[in-house]
C-alpha cells in the first residue's frame, strides 16, 4: 500500500509542478508534510538543502529520498517513477504540439500568462524556507531569529548576486561561515 501511495503523490507532484523545482517545493511539501507526514518541516527544508547537492532535479531527488525513507529501495522506484512519468508524456506531447504551433500568438499568450504563476510558486517555496531556516518554524519574532544563518544569507546572496560566484563555492563558504560562528558560540 506504501508504494501505491508513494506512487500516487509523487504522481500528482510530477503531474502538476509546472515551473521546474523550486515550483514543486510547495507541492512536495504538501504531499509529504502536511498530507502524509513522511517529513517533518525540518526534515523538508534539510531534504531540499540535500536536494541542491546532489546532481538531478530537486522533485527526483526528493522522491527518491522520501521513497528509500518510507520504503527503502522498492519505495524510492516507485515514487521516483511516479515523479517522472508525467513529465515524459507532458513533455512528448508539448513538444508535438510546439513543433506544429509555435508561431501562433494565443500560444505565446498562454505561456506568457503562466510566467506570473510558476515564479509566485517559486517565491511561495522561498519563504516558507527562509521561515524555518531563520525561526525554525516557529513564531517570526526578531528575538527568535537565527543572527548567524541571516547573516550566512544575507553574504551568500552577495556573492551569488553581485560578485557571481560560482554556487558550489558559495555553499563551502556557507558551510565555513557556519564553522566559525559554531566555534564562537553563536
Amino acid at each position: 500500500m506504501i508504494y501505491l501511495q508513494l506512487f500516487y503523490s509523487f504522481l500528482k507532484i510530477g503531474m502538476f509542478s509546472f515551473g521546474g523545482g523550486y515550483a514543486a517545493m510547495p507541492l512536495i511539501q504538501d504531499q509529504i508534510v502536511t498530507a502524509h507526514g513522511w517529513l517533518s518541516m525540518s526534515e523538508f527544508t534539510d531534504l531540499i538543502t540535500i536536494s541542491q547537492m546532489t546532481p538531478g532535479p530537486i522533485a527526483v531527488n526528493s522522491a527518491t529520498f522520501v521513497g528509500i525513507k518510507t520504503a527503502g529501495l522498492a519505495g524510492a522506484a516507485a515514487a521516483t517513477a511516479g515523479c517522472v512519468l508525467p513529465s515524459c508524456v507532458i513533455v512528448t506531447l508539448i513538444a508535438k504540439l510546439y513543433l506544429k504551433y509555435r508561431s501562433m500568438d494565443m500560444f505565446q499568450g498562454i505561456l506568457d500568462t503562466l510566467r506570473p504563476a510558476v515564479v509566485s510558486m517559486i517565491a511561495s517555496a522561498g519563504v516558507s524556507i527562509l521561515i524555518t531556516a531563520f525561526w525554525g518554524g516557529a513564531a517570526v519574532t526578531l528575538s527568535g531569529t537565527d543572527i548567524p544563518l541571516v547573516m550566512i544569507f544575507a553574504v551568500c546572496v552577495v556573492l551569488l548576486r553581485a560578485v557571481k560566484l560560482d554556487p558550489v563555492i558559495v555553499m563551502l563558504i556557507a558551510g565555513g561561515l557556519k564553522l566559525l560562528f559554531s566555534l564562537f558560540g553563536m
